[in-house]
């Protein structure tokens, strides 16, 4: 018998990530990525964004980049942890706020939002973070991509063996423990991911001129300089 499926809402997505937070952290494949997202922080940043930033991982490698940086998310328990792993970082601050109720004040010289998206409405999310750059900045996207036909399928397949062989390398096992994949196989039965296509559609609607990129393991990036 098929599992039901759950509603997301806010409130079940805040107490999903409140769990989660209480996982030992891992390597993962949105981890790959964060050396490249970092290239593309604009000299001289001033003011930073991580949207969703859960325990605060890519926000701590944002302040190495901006003056200041403020980290937010839905989960109360994710913010205690990023807190606590920040402490003494007297440029980084971190807030309970849901993105989509965040006033859109042109404030930031780089926003970035790692794996966040596809819990929210594609192009109201990308409009509101579009809203809150200031002219010149620049937006981040990391996320999943979903693959919906056969060339996607095609693409997807190919990550397989370097996935298990940069897990292996960062963590010594094929697999992670059992408590972690049963928790987040529940919180991933409300995702909805996007196709790169779908992404591009949104884009060419509310960022205009934004690059998007499938990447090999199950991501897609945007980087969208606001004129």
């Amino acid at each position: 018998m098929a599992m039901p499926t759950r509603v997301q809402t806010p409130e079940t997505l805040r107490d999903d990530f409140d769990r989660l937070a209480l996982l030992p952290d891992g390597w993962n494949h949105n981890r790959h990525y964060h050396r490249w997202l970092l290239r593309h922080v604009p000299a001289g940043c001033e003011d930073g964004l991580d949207a969703g930033c859960g325990t605060g991982e890519f926000a701590r490698q944002l302040a190495l980049r901006c003056k200041r940086v403020l980290g937010i998310d839905l989960s109360p328990g994710m913010i205690d942890r990023a807190r606590r792993r920040s402490a003494g970082r007297q440029a980084l601050e971190f807030q309970v706020a849901d993105l989509m109720d965040e006033s859109s004040a042109a404030r930031f010289d780089c926003i970035a939002t790692v794996a966040t998206l596809h819990h929210l409405p594609l192009e109201p999310a990308l409009a509101r973070l579009a809203g809150a750059l200031r002219s010149g900045g620049v937006l981040l996207v990391l996320d999943v991509a979903a693959s919906r036909n056969a060339i996607e399928r095609l693409w997807a397949a190919r990550a397989m063996p370097v996935a298990i062989a940069l897990r292996l390398w960062h963590t010594r096992r094929l697999r992670p423990a059992r408590a972690e994949r049963q928790a987040w196989d529940a919180h991933g039965r409300t995702d909805r991911y996007s196709t790169p296509a779908e992404v591009r559609a949104a884009c060419a609607r509310v960022l205009p001129g934004a690059r998007v990129r499938r990447h090999l393991l199950w991501r897609y990036s945007i980087v969208w300089n606001k004129p």
